[in-house]
């Protein structure tokens, strides 16, 4: 007999991993994914410091870089989604970062 969705709990994280491009979840059920680090530009662009600055929460359903400001469900990154961010958002981001926000009066 098939589970339902709702009988399966949800994936959790156990570990993560962040190499020069990819984004790599050890799952609590046992499974490991990764996620290429181009599909999330603001981790993309972040320093390898800013990238290990990860605050896991939830019960490990959520992942949220404070220092780059990127929030990712688990459960997002194993359906596949990549950033919603649009490019001229990412563009006022990345500007802030290198000083060179320029504000109109």
């Amino acid at each position: 007999m098939a589970s339902s969705k709702s009988n399966q709990q949800e994936p959790r994280i156990k570990e993560i991993s962040i190499t020069e491009d990819s984004l790599i979840l050890d799952l609590v059920d046992g499974r490991t994914i990764s996620a290429p680090l181009l599909w999330y530009p603001r981790l993309w662009h972040g320093t390898p410091k800013e990238r290990q600055h990860i605050e896991i929460f939830g019960e490990g359903k959520y992942l949220h870089w404070p220092d780059l400001d990127e929030d990712l469900t688990v459960a997002g990154i194993l359906e596949g989604h990549r950033s919603y961010e649009g490019p001229i958002s990412l563009q006022k981001w990345l500007d802030s970062r290198n000083g060179q926000d320029k504000q109109t009066a």
